[in-house]
């Protein structure tokens, strides 16, 4: 018998017991009576069943990066020419020293060119020639079809299914987090909302509003329409009074659903981190993996090692969210015009 014999019955193998695993509640339910006759390695996220995914991960880790920032893993890139142009995600590419990891174990320099805040995507500069772009898998993904997130290691990071058709995530409204007095005119601060933006930006109850990205704000009316123009994960300039003295802070603005997700230890503890974004999108395809944040960036890729898209967004316990491929091609052209236009200018 040839490996690859070995390695399609490994994964057939695979494919009966996770599809033979209760899910919710049944899981729960289920899991002191399972444990006596199932290895956790046998769970979906376990080493054995990530091992029998290992081909499509042979298939993939040359076209994917681990970006570092001041030595810290923020995201996975995707490799889209053979240049050392790599696709990854916008808002987890924080200030610092930018680096990528390769397959081969190798640290290489990196460098932001270009971004779509729209999707969130981000376009790098790799200082390795000669990278092995993905490929690109064409047409629709189907509902209870595998999706696959592969590294740079000899093994997935994950694998899931599709599990709804593609569609739009509509952003949610973002706020400051903070409440002005009720009297319909001052913009004086009556409470901080927990969890949010300008708790975390240290700003006080008592401060007034001032301006916001050097505009100068009169009332909550005007306050609101300027923030419409922002999105979750945008962060802006605010000038404040406090008592006699004038300060500034920056606040990230988050959804108002944001103080549960971010001040409940206990649903932290039961869903683990989000993204910083995860709304907002034109179009995602759902799937049912579960990754951290810093996961996404990278392919998500079919049995074949084919991307399907580019994982942009861990929404929930067992959600994450995925930009398709057509949708990452038509924002890397426009992203490579823009990265064009500045090295011009």
């Amino acid at each position: 018998m040839n490996r690859s014999s070995l390695n399609l019955q490994s994964l057939l193998l695979v494919l009966v017991l996770v599809l033979a695993l209760p899910t919710g509640a049944g899981l729960a339910q289920e899991s002191v009576r399972q444990t006596t006759w199932l290895s956790r390695n046998l769970y979906r996220g376990g080493e054995e069943t990530l091992r029998a995914f290992a081909p499509v991960s042979t298939a993939t880790r040359d076209s994917i990066v681990k970006l570092n920032v001041d030595g810290v893993t923020v995201a996975l890139g995707t490799v889209i020419d053979g240049t050392g142009l790599v696709v990854t995600k916008s808002s987890e590419l924080k200030p610092g020293r930018l680096t990528g990891w390769l397959a081969n174990g190798r640290e290489v320099r990196a460098e932001r060119v270009s971004s779509d805040e729209e999707l969130d995507l981000a376009l790098v500069k790799i200082d390795a020639p000669g990278l092995k772009p993905i490929a690109w898998a064409g047409g629709e993904p189907a509902i209870g079809q595998w999706a696959i997130t592969p590294g740079i290691a000899e093994t997935p990071h994950a694998v899931g299914v599709v599990s709804a058709q593609s569609r739009r995530i509509r952003p949610e409204r973002p706020y400051l987090g903070v409440q002005f007095e009720n009297n319909g005119f001052s913009l004086q601060i009556e409470d901080i909302l927990p969890g949010l933006g300008a708790e975390r930006a240290g700003i006080r109850a008592g401060d007034t509003l001032l301006s916001v990205n050097g505009e100068a704000m009169s009332s909550r009316n005007q306050v609101v329409d300027k923030l419409r123009g922002f999105r979750e994960g945008q962060s802006v300039t605010v000038q404040l009074r406090r008592g006699e003295e004038l300060i500034e802070a920056e606040v990230l603005l988050m959804p108002a659903s944001a103080e549960g997700r971010t001040s409940a230890s206990r649903t932290r503890q039961l869903s683990g981190a989000t993204s910083r974004r995860v709304s907002g999108f034109e179009q995602v395809i759902e799937h049912d993996t579960v990754l951290q944040p810093w996961l996404c960036g990278g392919p998500l890729v079919d049995l074949e090692g084919r991307g399907l898209g580019i994982n942009i967004a861990r929404a929930g316990r067992v959600s994450t969210y995925a930009l398709p491929s057509s949708l990452v091609l038509a924002s890397l052209e426009k992203m490579k015009i823009a990265a064009a236009s500045a090295t011009v200018r």
